[in-house]
């Protein structure tokens, strides 16, 4: 996967220094009391996100009404939320089973750093995609169907994938390049990139520098094309005040709006604040909200707030209804 994991050491500067092969993950919280407490809140959440992106994906596919790109899009979205959350939250759940204290082998650790950042970086070019999506769908309504083919949804999706790919090689190599030879205690709840580099005993500037840069790119890139369109989109509804049909399409951004606050924004809160010694905690709680509480949230965001959404779900429901008494 483009790993470079670079674990012996030089003999004659480095004879005190043992190679780490396995790190220990403290989890949430180092107080033994309250482990099964946390335990009980990643397995409640894992199983309100499995549920409600499952239902999500399984409602878009099975209902004929849904079978637009916006939808599309969205099943996407919740299948992204689905698998990174997956890739988080049985270790999570495994780390605070054991009051804190298990261990991860450092290929399971880059192993985890690098689906999670994939699916990560994916999603947030998903998002981006789907601005675009709502800017063709209102600023564009005539030539809207020519414009958003099913084959440029595969290829907006595919692109989604690769960028994340690239960006999660860059990212995870960067951080596996270098030596670690202890202490090997990770102060979080999963192989987070920032959390590991702090273990290194090599010189991390480079690796930071990658980090930095391939994060900035991803954010700029992303949210130009959701300001801009977002901005078109504005634009279009202020000057047809009239026109019923815009306004109507403007409703459907309201959710989308919604997932990208909560995304970037404890991104933003995440990555932009200054590095303290007491941020270690803070971040955990920030991580445990874009990893488990959001992609939880989203399916409930859209189905919620949108009517198409709701109308699909009684529809299936009653034909299920139906289903049983006819049996």
């Amino acid at each position: 996967m483009g790993f470079i994991l670079r674990l012996s050491f030089d003999s004659t500067e480095e004879q005190n220094l043992t190679t780490v092969t396995t790190f220990i993950l403290l989890g949430f919280t180092e107080k033994p009391k309250l482990g099964p407490i946390f335990s009980a809140i990643f397995f409640l959440l894992y199983v309100f996100t499995v549920l409600g992106n499952a239902w999500m994906v399984t409602l878009i596919r099975v209902e004929q009404c849904l079978h637009t790109p916006m939808y599309f899009f969205l099943s996407n979205l919740s299948f992204l939320d689905l698998c990174y959350s997956s890739v988080i939250a049985p270790k999570a759940l495994e780390v605070q089973m054991q009051w804190g204290r298990a261990s991860i082998s450092l290929t399971a650790c880059a192993t985890q750093m690098f689906c999670f950042t994939t699916l990560v970086t994916a999603e947030c070019f998903l998002l981006a995609a789907m601005a675009y999506d709502r800017f063709l769908a209102i600023c564009h309504p005539l030539t809207y169907a020519l414009l958003m083919t099913q084959g440029r949804c595969i290829w907006l999706v595919l692109g989604a994938y690769i960028c994340g790919l690239v960006g999660s090689i860059i990212q995870t190599s960067g951080a596996f390049r270098l030596s670690y030879c202890g202490p090997n205690r990770i102060n979080h709840f999963f192989c987070d990139i920032p959390a590991i580099l702090k273990l290194s005993c090599s010189d991390t500037f480079l690796s930071e520098a990658i980090l930095f840069a391939s994060t900035s790119i991803i954010a700029v890139v992303t949210t130009a094309i959701i300001i801009v369109s977002y901005m078109q989109v504005l634009w279009n509804v202020l000057k047809s005040h009239a026109n019923q049909g815009r306004r109507k399409a403007l409703s459907t951004c309201t959710s989308h709006l919604t997932t990208l606050g909560l995304f970037y924004g404890t991104a933003i809160f995440m990555y932009a604040q200054p590095r303290t010694k007491g941020s270690q905690d803070q971040d955990k709680v920030v991580s445990l909200f874009y990893t488990l509480v959001i992609p939880m949230l989203n399916p409930l965001i859209y189905s919620l707030r949108n009517k198409d959404v709701k109308e699909a779900m009684k529809h299936l429901m009653s034909r299920r209804a139906i289903g049983l008494s006819l049996k």
